[in-house]
C-alpha cells in the first residue's frame, strides 16, 4: 500500500545522539519502496548557520537522506525557525527539494496545506517581528557573510536567550491562534493542514462555512518519535510517541 510520511521538530544535534539514532531507525523501518514521499516540516536540525558547515552530523544526515532519495522516495523540506538558513547547497547534497513556506500538496486526493506553523502564532508578537526580519532578503544574507565562528557564537547565544524566554512565557502564548489557523485555511482555500512547531502532537477539528477543516499537528523528538503516515486510502494515523 502507498503511503507518505510527515515529521517535524526533531532537533537535531551532536548533544543528543538518541534523537539521531532514532531519526536513522526510522528511516530503516518506515521508509521503504512503498513510501512515495517523506516531508520534513522543519526544525529538523537544532540550528543550522550555513551550507558551509559541514559537521560530521550534517554530512551524516545528508548521506542517509540522500540513501532514501536513490532509491525512490521523494523528500522534501519546509524551513523551521531554527533551520531556516539552509540552503541548495546542502539540500543538493542530502537529495531532497526545499519548498516554500506554506504548500497546498494533493495527498492522495486531498488538497492539503503543509507547513512549519510558527507564522500561526501571533500572540508571539516579538517573534513575529523577528521572523519577519529573519526571512526577508537581507539579514540572512548579512549572517551567512560572518565567518562561521561568529555565526557559533550567535547561534549559541541567541538558543540560550530563546530558552529563557519560553520560561518566562504562557503556554498559550507559544500555540497557534485559532484566527491565524482560519486564515491560512482560507488562504489556501483547502479543508486539511499539517504542520508542526508546537510539540503538541493531535489532531484538531473546526466547524467553518458549513466545512469540517482538521488540522494535524506533529510532535517533537525530545522524548519519542512522532509522525503522520498518509496512506493511499487517505486513513491517517499520527504516532506520538514512537520510541526514540
Amino acid at each position: 500500500m502507498r503511503k507518505t510520511y510527515f515529521i517535524s521538530d526533531l532537533h537535531l544535534s551532536e548533544e543528543h545522539p538518541k534523537i539521531t539514532q532514532a531519526f536513522f531507525n526510522f528511516l530503516s523501518q518506515h521508509i521503504n519502496a512503498d513510501v512515495d514521499a517523506l516531508y520534513i516540516l522543519g526544525d529538523f536540525f537544532e540550528v543550522w548557520i550555513g551550507d558551509d558547515e559541514q559537521s560530521p552530523l550534517a554530512i551524516e544526515v545528508a548521506n542517509k537522506l540522500n540513501a532514501v532519495s536513490q532509491v525512490g522516495v521523494k523528500v522534501f523540506f519546509i524551513h523551521g525557525n531554527r533551520d531556516f538558513l539552509l540552503g541548495t547547497r546542502y539540500a543538493k547534497q542530502a537529495g531532497f527539494e526545499l519548498l516554500p513556506e506554506q504548500q497546498v500538496i494533493d495527498l492522495y486526493g486531498a488538497s492539503t496545506v503543509i507547513l512549519h506553523g510558527d507564522e500561526m502564532c501571533t500572540q508571539d508578537i516579538a517573534y513575529q517581528k523577528f521572523r519577519k526580519k529573519s526571512r526577508g532578503w537581507w539579514w540572512p544574507r548579512l549572517i551567512l557573510s560572518l565567518p562561521l565562528s561568529v555565526r557559533r557564537n550567535i547561534a549559541r547565544n541567541g538558543r540560550a536567550k530563546s530558552k529563557a524566554k519560553q520560561m518566562n512565557q504562557t503556554t498559550d502564548i507559544l500555540d497557534v491562534t485559532q484566527s491565524a489557523v482560519i486564515a491560512m485555511f482560507e488562504q489556501n482555500q483547502v479543508e486539511h493542514m499539517i504542520h508542526g512547531h508546537t510539540h503538541r502532537p493531535d489532531v484538531h477539528h473546526y466547524k467553518h462555512n458549513n466545512k469540517t477543516l482538521t488540522r494535524t499537528v506533529l510532535g517533537d523528538w525530545y522524548s519519542q518519535g512522532s509522525y503522520l503516515v498518509v496512506n493511499e486510502h487517505g486513513e491517517h494515523t499520527l504516532v506520538k510517541d514512537a520510541p526514540a
